[in-house]
């Protein structure tokens, strides 16, 4: 696969959910790391030692009240959402005691897919309200994280399936079964 005009030859694939991936991704080398941060962290780290990839993706679904459901995003831009210290004078995202930026940019941009800023965190939000992100996930600041201080390449494409409102947790229900289809289509554009 060539990406930006650079070939990659160990590509790894990384889900949340097998449910996401569906049928659309069986001959490619592929791990599901589970839902949530840490499950995500020790699950690519595993893949990561396993198969030593030079370029590692991300295809999963997203919430947004940004971008429209059924839309795929690229992210290379993340937000720890659920880090909050601000009661101890830091501030809001940021991780104490690191001189790490709040905002983690890592990851390969595509030209003809909108680009979003990814907020990951440990609960479904259905009561989107931050500016400071518009695509919202579980796991995609986790693996950005891991695989940008291996120094591999990182692409993220996101399936918007809900609108991070009331209604995500039905809407996610019935969208994830068409993510895989919508992210192998873009997947097959690179």
């Amino acid at each position: 696969m060539t990406i930006n005009g650079k070939t990659y030859n160990n590509i790894l694939l990384v889900f949340a959910l097998e449910s996401e991936a569906g049928k659309e991704f069986e001959n490619f080398n592929k791990v599901f790391v589970g839902i949530g941060k840490v499950k995500a962290t020790y699950n690519v780290t595993k893949a990561i030692l396993k198969n030593t990839p030079e370029l590692v993706i991300n295809l999963g679904t997203a919430g947004s009240t940004t971008f429209d459901r059924g839309s795929v995003v690229n992210c290379s831009r993340f937000i720890q959402r659920d880090m909050d210290v601000r009661a101890l004078g830091f501030q809001k995202f940021e991780t104490p005691f690191s001189d790490e930026p709040v905002l983690l940019e890592y990851g390969l941009n595509i030209e003809n897919l909108p680009n979003g800023i990814c907020g990951s965190g440990d609960q479904f939000e259905i009561e989107h309200i931050n500016r400071e992100y518009n695509v919202i996930d579980m796991e995609a600041f986790a693996l950005a994280k891991v695989v940008g201080q291996e120094g591999i390449d990182f692409l993220c494409l996101k399936y918007i399936s809900d609108g991070a409102d009331g209604n995500a947790a039905d809407d996610w229900a019935q969208e994830v079964r068409k993510a895989s289809i919508a992210l192998r289509r873009e997947l097959d554009r690179l």
